[in-house]
């Protein structure tokens, strides 16, 4: 299928960072090792994801510290509040490396989905958003219960058809964050584009960062070329 003239919405971000398109080249790979398909995850999230996070978060001053020489400063930290939610299995392997550029811990929520494989419609079969505020509890506001997060940051290495990105999207807006921004490494335009549309419907601010954007989807719901199954590849669990 040829390229495509339209151009990608403007909420689709397309880093062309020469490392991260040498190791997707790399990922696709049937010769890829397991090992080496986490390594190569890893690496092309912490690439995407120094993007991504420049343009999601900005800095406010914190308390006052003292330096080993005994000087005072003020310090620095992040906003808004984030946390990372993580579409089970494949988006665990992209963790690890958003993780490694956050200074300080966030929480990490997870949502199980997979594709039904005749109508590849997506089935929620596992949820762990904590569906409180923390006003919650006769209003309480303890500085101890964890934050809502302004900005949920959706970790799925694949757009195939589009339809796991858009049922994660709505969730968790409706779950009531700001802003959904999603991070893969490989989608396909069709999908891109239908997840994407999700921040026409005024319910939140949706933003789409993908390593590489392949133009075919066969009918099973896969990329071509693509680079496969990535949570099989990752849990060694191909021809299950």
């Amino acid at each position: 299928m040829p390229p495509s003239s339209t151009p990608l919405p403007s909420n689709v971000y397309n880093p062309m960072h020469p490392c991260q398109l040498a190791k997707i080249s790399l990922l696709r790979s049937k010769n890829c090792t397991p090992k080496e398909t986490k390594a190569l995850i890893h690496d092309i999230t912490l690439i995407l994801g120094v993007a991504v996070l420049a343009r999601a978060l900005s800095i406010e001053d914190g308390d006052t510290d003292e330096t080993p020489v005994g000087s005072s400063y003020t310090t620095t930290r992040i906003s808004p509040h984030v946390a990372l939610i993580p579409i089970l299995r494949s988006g665990l392997g992209m963790v690890d490396a958003i993780q490694q550029l956050l200074p300080e811990p966030v929480a990490v929520h997870h949502l199980g989905l997979y594709r039904e494989p005749s109508t590849l419609q997506p089935v929620e079969y596992y949820n762990n958003l904590p569906y409180h505020r923390p006003a919650d509890s006769a209003g309480s506001t303890s500085s101890t219960r964890p934050a809502h997060p302004d900005v949920a940051i959706l970790l799925d290495p694949v757009i195939a058809t589009g339809g796991t990105s858009v049922a994660a999207i709505q969730t968790l807006l409706e779950w009531q964050v700001k802003k959904v921004v999603v991070i893969s490494v490989l989608g396909s335009e069709e999908g891109v584009r239908r997840a994407a549309a999700e921040g026409d419907r005024g319910q939140g601010e949706v933003e789409i960062w993908v390593g590489k954007v392949d133009q075919e989807v066969d009918r099973k719901g896969m990329i071509r070329p693509g680079m496969g199954d990535v949570g099989d590849r990752l849990f060694l669990t191909i021809g299950k």
